[in-house]
């Protein structure tokens, strides 16, 4: 049951959190529209969608960009003050040990962590795609509108293959289709051109089909026809900004099914989807860093807790950036690359904690 204490260090804690939320939220609308207001103006966006599109949906997503950053703030800050007035004094001199000192930070963890998840898995990715949308017609067009080179497994034991696909004309260029039984070729389909109809129907030109029978060939050829292959435009045009459109489960199925064709550009979805459960264990591990450090009163005052706080935060933030970089380049697993700010920091935590006023 939550006592006085807790609840007070609980709307401390929240209260902290959220203001300097709103205080950075505000600074980061005023620069993106110094910066974006050309665009709006020369492309005559309406401001009912400037508002509705951008706006309210910019604000969920670069406020949860920026959350473990929030959460150190305000650990520190808050705690800085207690420790500052005396108040973590009081409560140790009290009888109150440290763990239980601990207790109302990580439920205001869990409650952060909860609420960052909710946000990553199921509001963002839709407000993402509204917000994108906006950006492509009204400030600059990141849309992937071509892929080269693609190869992916169709079904088991079906490989497709197209050199080029233009997404405006829903085109490709020379495109193979090949069926293997028991790691055997028993048919190669080829076409100079393909165009995508619409579920899954797809309109070959040029066609030449080989159909293998031991050391038998028959060989069909003809100037169109229409055949259905289960893949869509969607499987080819990858794009990196794609992952942050889906809400986790179908991500996670979409990983699955792109690992299952044999997709290998897909580590940005994988960075993406683990990167959304990393984020809760880094709101406990964050909040314990932060209270250990900021628990005890220094003589140099709240700014020196708050400096080192930031200096911990931002570090955090650049070695998820950079160890994200290494799953990108294939040097290590998208889930070491993502869990290893986590477990280094985790480290920092126990050690920190340690030297924590008991």
């Amino acid at each position: 049951m939550l006592q006085r204490i807790d609840i007070y260090i609980i709307k401390k804690f929240l209260g902290t959190y959220f203001f300097a939320i709103a205080l950075i939220l505000a600074i980061a609308v005023i620069l993106d529209i110094q910066q974006n207001l050309d665009y709006f103006l020369k492309n005559e966006a309406p401001l009912r969608k400037i508002v509705m599109e951008y706006y309210f949906n910019f604000i969920p997503y670069f406020a949860n960009l920026f959350s473990p950053l929030f959460v150190f703030i305000a650990v520190i800050f808050f705690t800085s003050k207690l420790a500052e007035n005396s108040e973590i004094i009081a409560m140790l001199a009290s009888g109150m040990s440290f763990n239980r000192l601990m207790r109302p930070y990580m439920i205001s963890a869990a409650i952060i962590a909860l609420f960052t998840f909710a946000l990553n898995s199921f509001v963002i990715p839709p407000a993402n795609r509204i917000r994108r949308e906006f950006s492509n017609k009204y400030i600059k067009n990141k849309a992937t509108t071509y892929s080269r080179n693609n190869q992916l497994m169709v079904e088991p034991g079906v490989i497709a293959y197209v050199e080029r696909y233009d997404s405006p004309s829903k085109t490709g260029n020379r495109f193979s289709l090949e069926k293997f039984e028991d790691k055997k070729l028993t048919s190669r389909l080829t076409a100079k051109r393909i165009k995508y109809q619409g579920d899954y129907k797809w309109e070959l030109s040029d066609y030449i089909i080989r159909n293998f029978d031991g050391l038998k060939e028959t060989i069909t050829k003809g100037t169109k026809i229409d055949s259905i292959i289960k893949f869509e435009p969607s499987d080819i045009l990858i794009s990196r900004y794609e992952s942050e459109l889906m809400n986790t489960p179908k991500l996670g199925a979409y990983i699955s099914k792109q690992k299952e064709r044999g997709v290998a550009n897909i580590k940005n979805f994988e960075i993406e989807y683990h990167k959304r459960f990393a984020a809760i264990g880094a709101s406990f591990i964050l909040t314990a860093i932060g209270l250990s450090l900021s628990s005890r009163k220094v003589k140099g005052g709240i700014g020196l807790n708050i400096g080192l706080g930031l200096l911990l935060s931002f570090s955090y933030i650049l070695f998820q950036t950079v160890s994200a970089t290494f799953a990108v380049s294939g040097r290590t697993s998208a889930f070491i690359a993502v869990w290893i700010p986590n477990i280094v920091y985790t480290f920092i935590a126990i050690f920190l904690y340690r030297k924590a006023p008991k």
